[in-house]
């Protein structure tokens, strides 16, 4: 039978359709990875696009990708080649010894994943490589569009530039090729041996040619890299630190910098010897100079430094170190603006007399009341409006022109709270087409309250009324918003977005559509499918609400839209909101626009004291801001400038980026690197600039290295005698955290006048529980209202300085006696016992009168139930003395002898804000609040407290039928305030039910089935 005859086995069915279905997975599952990135990618493409920003994203791609280029090549080829000239010059025939046999072994093992290795090895480390370089894209360009500081070293008289942007480069350059020379040649030595080049065993020792000279010339190299890093060491001295200041020390001067020195040149004509001994052979002379290396770097680099400290520094310490000391102070004070600080002794007086305030009304007039910390609750039961509303836990305080006249200011902004609505109307369309936007702002007097004690509001409502005037009150990018939203809609569709609820309305709302431009759009299939992946939500591809006029909108927080497009800032921990004519135009609408202050830094000025961010801006409010400062700063730096003012429009999320400091070099560099990014200070209009402010975190650092660097003197800097400590909030219960600096509008000694201000006091400093007052610091924070042109005065630092036979109570001493003070003691307590609670506001310091005058709000709210803190008291200190009244007046009167001389802001205390609810009428404005009893019960807690003083007065005069009187009229008012508490526990918070399928949720709360889920309403 011939082969032809034969017949084939059947092939095994489907055994085509299985091999083909493998292959088509993997296909389809690199398609879909490719989606998923191509997702994330071109998404940020067109986000930054639809900034202007684009040309941000990408610089810092390509910068990154050459970068990765460079590193991943700079790694791979030397590891390849080190590795194939090993391989290529190995011996052909190797002496047998048991070595060999042992090792041929290997070689067979390793021999069937040689080229695997040869290869994938460089590809992994130049992999791993290219991406570490990358992440220095900042770095890199800083370096090459450098600006020079203008201000040299006192040591080498470099330009300060050389150690901020050549530096850093240069050390990680050369740490960089360390690394790939020392792997090379680890990955040359083995295959050496592996392959017979390098035989240790039997004697003597063989090394091939090839072997030596390979080994030497990268041992050569690495040694020379060895003496760059020596040299380069020179002037990072500069920048360390040592145990008592910043930068080289007597001792680091004098052994360290010739040591380094020596140490370089010792090293280069080691690497001579290394590229000698591959041509000639012999290791001899290397291996002699490596010895001699490794002596001197710890005769020379360690022993004789130590001798030097030990045996002429330490016993001269003073005048060894105060020449470099004097560098630090120096340099410190230059490089965190600090050199311009106006100090001056104040002997404050603590005795008090009649009219002794008269000198001082402008300030006592302008003490903030309202404690921005405190009243949220408040602002939220009175403004809420509905549940799906929210303010920020921490308001911003601010200045604003009524009626002619600047008048500090609590501000709030009403944001979307989605959290508010109830489970069965958090669908897909209400969350992301519905509930869309906050609405208004709410602002107050910061000096006076209305006659219950609540905020004195000239701004409210929804739509807002006030003294404002006209402004975009709609909130599509803030603090509290979405993770996306979907707006916009062809011309003649009816509106679905919830604008504001009107009881005069249909449904009790009024809807809009979106007419800004505020986000990438999503009127096309490809970017509807980018966008649906992106944020995991296959409804946006199917609902009939994603129109070809729809927007998307997210990355909506100020923060994180200021900080993509900027890079290269660190961000004040805070944006403050505020309502200004952004273009100078009266005709036109005003804009509420988010402000926030950006940094540049740097931990590589020489001399330069290093403060830890973290800790210098963390205090009592850190966790209601959400944070410290955020941005690419290190841990620590030793410089910071406050370069640009970032302002955010909270209608289309437009950023712009203000020049503030054009003498920051820093700055200058990334204009060169962004030059189209950053407006001028020029365009800043007269509104806007009178609404910036001095930073708060900027103001903390600085504070924190003035409790030490306000000792100019290196003689008296080395004791340490007389440094500070920030005090401790003492309002913060067992926390032992810093008081937070305070804005307020105060007139500093040798001031013209009061201006808005940014303040803190120091207490002691070293191992002492002594809390008495040592320095007062107050930054003028008024930046004026010209256009394109900041107040002369603006940011000067003025700090007051105690002498030390002068005892003025610091924060911690008077919060103490506040609180241990009998009557004080026995009237808050007896608010406490009528079922309301407490809260002692910020305890301000303000210098009037020749002394310092303590000041803290003090308010009451519920203890359960519905709680909103409302301002019943006052407390003022002045030396010893103490005042406790329902009014700041009163209570400076109290202190200052019944008169003194000047009034509080709440000297005529406002009336009830229109509009707000008044006794005898049924609340409105806030979903969950009874107000008619949490006003009576803080009337009631208010007439016992009269009513309790009444009783003392009489008991003192003997006056047994008054005081019988008052005794009854307690207990009438207590068992008041108990009925006014039951009711307020009993009260229940009501949750408007959810919408029908699709629809906006009616304001009342009233009537409508749940929408669906998903993507029913697009008719999928």
């Amino acid at each position: 039978m011939t082969s032809a005859s034969v017949p084939r086995p059947p092939r095994p069915a489907g055994g085509r359709r299985r091999g083909a279905l493998v292959p088509t997975l993997v296909v389809l599952a690199v398609l879909a990875v490719l989606l998923m990135i191509t997702a994330q990618l071109w998404t940020e493409v067109l986000w930054f696009s639809h900034l202007d920003f684009e040309e941000v994203l990408w610089r810092e791609w390509l910068t990154r990708a050459v970068l990765f280029a460079s590193g991943f090549l700079v790694m791979a080829v030397p590891v390849w080649l080190g590795l194939r000239l090993a391989y290529r010059s190995r011996p052909i025939y190797a002496p047998v010894t048991p070595e060999q046999q042992n090792l041929d072994r290997y070689r067979e093992s390793v021999e069937p994943l040689r080229r695997l290795v040869m290869i994938g090895a460089p590809i992994v480390l130049g992999f791993f490589a290219g991406v570490s370089m990358s992440n220095n894209w900042r770095s890199v360009l800083m370096w090459v569009n450098r600006e020079p500081f203008g201000t040299t070293d006192p040591q080498f008289d470099l330009d300060i530039g050389f150690f901020v942007f050549t530096l850093p480069v240069l050390r990680t350059l050369v740490s960089f090729l360390m690394t790939v020379v020392l792997i090379t040649a680890v990955a040359s030595l083995v295959t050496h041996y592996l392959y017979g080049g390098i035989q240790l065993g039997g004697r003597p020792q063989r090394v091939t040619n090839a072997a030596r000279i390979q080994l030497s010339i990268m041992a050569g190299v690495f040694v020379l890299l060895i003496g760059a890093n020596y040299w380069l060491d020179r002037y990072s001295l500069l920048v360390g630190e040592n145990d008592r200041f910043a930068g080289a020390s007597y001792a680091d001067i004098n052994a360290n910098l010739p040591a380094r020195t020596i140490l370089a040149i010792i090293a280069v004509i080691i690497a001579v010897l290394f590229l000698v001994s591959a041509f000639r052979g012999g290791w001899l002379l290397p291996a002699a100079g490596v010895g001699v290396m490794i002596v001197s770097g710890v005769v020379i680099g360690g022993i004789y430094p130590s001798i030097v400290q030990r045996f002429q520094v330490t016993p001269n310490a003073v005048e060894a170190e105060s020449e470099f000391i004097q560098r630090n102070i120096n340099a410190t004070l230059s490089a965190y603006g600090l050199e311009g600080l106006e100090t001056q002794t104040y002997d404050a007086v603590t005795e008090t007399e009649p009219g002794q305030l008269r000198n001082d009304s402008e300030s006592t007039a302008s003490i903030r009341l309202l404690d921005p910390n405190i009243v949220s609750p408040t602002f939220r039961q009175l403004q809420q409006n509905r549940q799906y509303y929210d303010f920020a836990p921490t308001l911003a305080v601010d200045r604003y022109e009524i009626d002619g006249e600047k008048r500090d200011t609590v501000i709030a902004i009403r944001e979307l709270n989605q959290d508010g609505l109830g489970n069965d109307q958090r669908t897909w369309v209400n969350d992301h087409t519905v509930y869309t936007h906050g609405f208004g702002a709410v602002a107050a007097y910061g000096n006076t309250v209305s006659r219950d004690g609540q905020p004195a509001f000239f701004e409210f409502g929804i739509p807002s009324i006030g003294e404002i005037g006209e402004y975009e009150e709609r909130v599509y990018f803030g603090q509290n918003t979405p993770s996306y939203s979907i707006v916009g809609a062809p011309e003649g569709t009816s509106p679905w977005e919830l604008d504001y609820p009107d009881d005069s309305a249909d449904q009790g709302q009024v809807n809009t559509t979106y007419t800004g431009d505020g986000g990438p759009s999503v009127g096309n299939f490809w970017n509807k499918l980018l966008y649906a992946i992106r944020m995991g939500s296959e409804q946006i591809l199917f609902s009939d609400r994603v129109t070809s006029e729809s927007q998307i909108l997210y990355d909506r927080d100020p923060h994180e839209r200021v900080q993509k497009v900027a890079p290269y800032l660190t961000l004040d921990a805070r944006a403050y909101p505020a309502i200004v004519d952004m273009d100078g135009d009266e005709s036109t609408p005003k804009e509420l626009v988010w402000i926030v202050d950006g940094y540049t830094t740097t931990n590589e000025y020489p001399y330069s004291a290093r403060e830890s961010l973290e800790d210098a801006t963390t205090d009592a409010l850190t966790d209601e801001l959400g944070g410290v400062v955020v941005g690419p700063a290190p841990a620590e730096v030793n410089y910071i400038r406050n370069s640009v003012k970032a302002v955010v429009n909270a209608y289309d999320g437009d950023v712009t980026l203000y020049e503030w400091d054009e003498n920051d070099p820093i700055l200058q560099t990334w204009k060169n690197v962004f030059p189209d990014h950053i407006s001028p200070m020029d365009e800043i209009s007269g509104d806007l600039m009178s609404h910036l402010r001095y930073p708060e975190d900027l103001f903390k650092v600085q504070r924190e290295l003035l409790s030490r660097y306000h000792v100019t003197d290196a003689a008296s800097f080395y004791s340490g005698g007389n440094f500070w400590n920030i005090p401790s909030d003492p309002t913060a219960g067992d926390q032992d955290v810093p008081q937070p600096p305070y804005y307020l509008t105060m007139q500093m000694p040798g001031q013209d006048s009061a201006e808005f201000s940014l303040t803190s006091s120091f207490i002691p400093g070293g191992q002492t529980d002594r809390n008495i007052l040592t320095g007062f610091l107050a930054v003028d924070s008024e930046t004026g209202d010209s256009p394109g042109e900041v107040r002369e005065d603006y940011g000067q630092l003025r700090l007051l300085e105690l002498p030390s036979d002068v005892t003025v109570p610091g924060p911690g001493q008077v919060q103490n006696t506040f609180n241990s003070n009998p009557t004080i003691s026995t009237e808050l307590n007896l608010l406490e016992q009528g079922g309301s609670q407490v809260l002692r506001g910020n305890l301000l310091t303000v210098p009037v009168g020749g002394g310092l005058l303590y000041v803290q709000p003090v308010y009451v709210q519920a203890s359960a139930g519905t709680q909103y803190p409302l301002l019943q008291y006052v407390l003022v200190a002045f030396g010893e003395e103490i005042g406790f009244a329902p009014t700041l007046t009163e209570a400076l009167d109290q202190v200052f002898g019944g008169d003194s001389g000047a009034e509080g802001g709440d000297a005529e205390v406002v009336d009830e804000t229109p509009g707000a609810e008044q006794p005898g009428e049924e609340p409105e404005g806030t979903t969950e609040v009874d107000a008619a009893a949490q006003r009576r019960l803080t009337e009631s807690l208010a007439d016992a407290t009269q009513a309790l003083q009444d009783g003392q007065a009489a008991l003192a005069e003997g006056d047994w039928t008054t005081y019988g009187e008052a005794q009854s009229r307690l207990q009438a008012a207590l068992e008041e305030a108990a009925q006014a508490q039951a009711e307020l526990d009993a009260a229940a918070a009501g949750t408007p039910p959810p919408p029908e399928d699709g629809a906006t949720p009616p304001a009342d709360g009233e009537g409508t089935p749940p929408a669906d889920d998903g993507a029913d309403d697009g008719g999928g």
